[in-house]
């Protein structure tokens, strides 16, 4: 297993990522093969363990609780999260963080994050009826939470007005980083500016929730067959050298084994292969050949900023809908691409000649298709109040 620094600790650069675990028939997390999924990991050096308040309605927490009970607590590193994302009437992080703790059977947390600060969630994580920053902070001086930082989906300017404010108080990033959104999501310049900040990198979803565990079968061909296309994903990521590990959601057994395989050694990616895996993000994107010029906006009578909205709608042909979906909700209702009147002003000043009236409206229709965040968390919330009353 290859172990990168954090501080004076060795982690594991694979990391154990807990929002997939395999379930039952009925949604419940199978925890028998769970655990032996775990054993198999630990086995095979993996000692960083990642879960949070909403992971499987709420239950991810209990199972690895149990299941690390099992192994000496100096073993093993465990990342939990306060949901401060989510949609709710009120915020309770001592609640909150006892609840964890008990869930997960430990006395602290080695790593402790604040779930996803971005555009939104940003006025909840600072609103001081909450406490929210100052109560973990105070946990990390009383040696609760041994290491404090966040997680974060947010576009780059909020990005860092996050690390302007707080990166004095935070000892790390988690971020999505993956070979497709190192541009789709501006994943490279995300890396840079947090690296910038001095705050060692996580990541999360190197193989993209699944999307790139598959590749084009006249791309594969040109790669090892007997390697995976998810190993390919995971071998990526150790040309990173701010990062520290990486979190795989793993489903399956063979997921353990392949996963575990792709960190045994050092062994990024070859030039070669680094080619192919890019042709395929390339055909992954399916651009709209935005080069954000800027012309479109000065003729546009609704002043939406129009190569924003292209960006996202390229992240959302690329499948990252539900990150985009989230960001959109902090946008003015004037300023969403339904915004668009449909002028064809902008079409006039674009270079590229795209039909940017018709790109809108079909970005406004997806978005009107998508649950919004308030629905999930919604929903969220009352499977963990199910759970409880169960």
């Amino acid at each position: 297993m290859i172990y990168r620094k954090f501080k004076d600790l060795d982690i594991s650069m694979l990391g154990f990522g807990l929002m997939r675990l395999p379930v039952k028939e009925d949604g419940r997390i199978d925890e028998e093969l769970t655990a032996e999924m775990v054993d198999y990991a630990m086995k095979h050096g993996v000692n960083y363990y990642d879960t949070a308040w909403p992971y499987h309605s709420g239950t991810s927490e209990n199972v690895i609780g149990r299941i690390l009970k099992n192994y000496p607590r100096d073993s093993f590193y465990l990342a939990d999260k306060f949901p401060g994302h989510a949609v709710s009437e009120k915020y309770d992080p001592a609640d909150t963080f006892e609840k964890q703790l008990k869930k997960c059977q430990v006395d602290y947390f080695d790593f402790y994050l604040l779930h996803n600060v971005y555009e939104n969630s940003l006025k909840t994580y600072e609103d001081p009826r909450w406490g929210i920053f100052d109560y973990f902070i105070e946990q990390k001086k009383q040696g609760r939470i041994k290491h404090l930082g966040f997680s974060s989906h947010a576009d780059l300017p909020t990005l860092k007005e996050i690390l302007d404010k707080y990166a004095a108080d935070m000892e790390f990033c988690q971020l999505q980083i993956n070979y497709l959104d190192w541009t789709v999501e501006k994943a490279k310049e995300k890396y840079e500016l947090v690296s910038e900040y001095g705050l060692p990198i996580i990541i999360m979803e190197p193989v993209r929730g699944g999307k790139l565990a598959k590749l084009p079968e006249d791309l594969a061909a040109e790669l090892d067959g007997d390697k995976s296309a998810a190993s390919y994903a995971l071998r990526w990521t150790q040309k990173l050298d701010k990062v520290f590990t990486v979190l795989s959601g793993m489903t399956a057994m063979e997921h353990v084994v392949d996963n575990v395989a792709a960190f045994e050694k050092e062994a990024p990616l070859t030039d070669e292969e680094e080619k192919v895996i890019m042709k395929a993000a390339d055909r992954m994107k399916n651009d709209i050949p935005c080069t954000a010029c800027r012309y479109c906006t000065e003729s546009c009578p609704m002043e939406l900023d129009i190569p924003d909205l292209l960006f996202k709608y390229n992240q959302v042909r690329a499948g990252g809908g539900f990150t985009v979906g989230m960001q959109l909700d902090s946008y003015p209702e004037d300023k969403k691409p339904s915004a668009c009147i449909g002028c064809g002003a902008c079409m006039e000043m674009c270079p590229q000649k795209i039909a940017i009236p018709d790109e809108l409206a079909a970005f406004a229709e997806f978005m009107a298709g998508q649950r919004s965040w308030a629905d999930i968390c919604k929903e969220r919330a009352e499977a963990e109040k199910r759970m409880e009353e169960a």
